[in-house]
């Protein structure tokens, strides 16, 4: 059974290499528990070593379930104890920088769920925060849709494939806020979510693994649909996170952007992105996971992409070889965090 930890009580640290590696979890929601906790018990020499979730008998069902150690009653405590090497944060996207920086000082490498944070200033504090102690490793859980596909993608637009690049499409449907009645999620709630909307910072982040640069924005059309709905009380609170949302930019060397994203279209999930050249057309279905090249012919065939290196979701081994071996964080450090954030906000 789990026990309790003691008024954030010290253990005594030990050299990672001589004991292995030890893991706090601040936060257990959905994708803690469905990708970090069966990812992490999977490495080896990784102890579930402390989880501190909303509460203490919610901290018990998970600690049960995955073999953590330890039960700490708040964050705080799980940050202090020096015995514990890395912490996981899987909390929502309004304590992300607070507990980031209290970790990175404690001297513990960080893995923070995405979004990075709510605003563009709370990622700078994060940011420089990491900047100030580069002997640890910080990273956030990369945008999954394309993790199949980047490294096939990539190499098709830097070996001249598509020729001058003119147009990225980025099209992502899906029907979460369609029923009027349904409660207000954390992810339309200004106050957890900030400047995150929709799928954006998550559709926008592979871009920035593929090509060079980054994009400005040149306008950007919103709605919401449902103008208020209940909070977790049960009142009835303006909605103030769009549920439709199209932006025009441009990315640097003049090709177009055109993002259109919804959260209120019936039907099966849609989630497309295209590199429109002027020699050819790379789409990639994510949903589907696959990548077709059309030429000027109109020609269209699939890509393979099942052997291209760095495929599917290694966020947790990916994370622990980067303490481990010193390597630099790939996805996501938090430098491209901050250009999301900065393209969203």
């Amino acid at each position: 059974m789990a026990r309790k930890l003691s008024g954030c009580q010290r253990l005594g640290r030990k050299p990672v290499a001589e004991q292995g590696l030890k893991i706090g979890f601040i936060g257990a929601g959905a994708n803690t528990r469905l990708r970090h906790l069966p990812g992490f018990r999977a490495q080896p020499a990784v102890e579930l070593w402390a989880v501190a979730n909303q509460s203490r008998e919610s901290s018990e069902r998970v600690a049960h379930a995955f073999g953590i150690q330890n039960v700490a009653t708040c964050w705080q405590e799980i940050v202090a104890d020096p015995s514990i090497d890395a912490v996981c944060i899987g909390t929502w996207p309004d304590s992300h920088a607070e507990i980031s920086l209290a970790a990175l000082q404690a001297g513990k490498h960080v893995l923070v769920e995405a979004w990075m944070a709510r605003t563009v200033a709370e990622a700078d504090t994060m940011l420089k925060a990491a900047e100030a102690r580069p002997e640890l490793v910080a990273q956030i859980v990369p945008s999954p849709f394309t993790l199949n596909a980047d490294a096939a993608i990539k190499a098709k637009w830097a070996d001249g494939t598509l020729g001058e690049l003119r147009e990225i499409v980025v099209e992502q449907a899906s029907h979460v806020n369609g029923d009027r009645d349904a409660p207000l999620s954390w992810r339309q709630d200004r106050q957890r979510s900030g400047v995150n909307t929709l799928t954006l910072g998550i559709c926008f982040e592979p871009l920035l693994r593929w090509l060079p640069g980054t994009a400005t924005v040149v306008a950007a059309d919103a709605r919401v649909f449902t103008p208020q709905r209940r909070n977790a009380v049960g009142a009835m609170v303006p909605v103030e996170i769009p549920e439709s949302l199209s932006v025009l930019g441009q990315w640097e060397g003049g090709a177009r952007l055109v993002m259109n994203l919804t959260s209120v279209e019936p039907g099966a999930n849609r989630c497309v992105f295209r590199l429109v050249g002027s020699r050819a057309t790379l789409a990639f279905d994510a949903v589907a996971q696959i990548l077709t090249l059309t030429d000027a012919s109109g020609a269209t065939t699939e890509v393979p992409i099942s052997d291209q290196p760095w495929q599917g979701w290694a966020v947790e081994a990916q994370f622990v070889t980067s303490i481990r071996q010193g390597q630099p964080v790939r996805l996501t450090d938090f430098a491209t965090g901050r250009r999301y954030m900065e393209f969203t906000e």
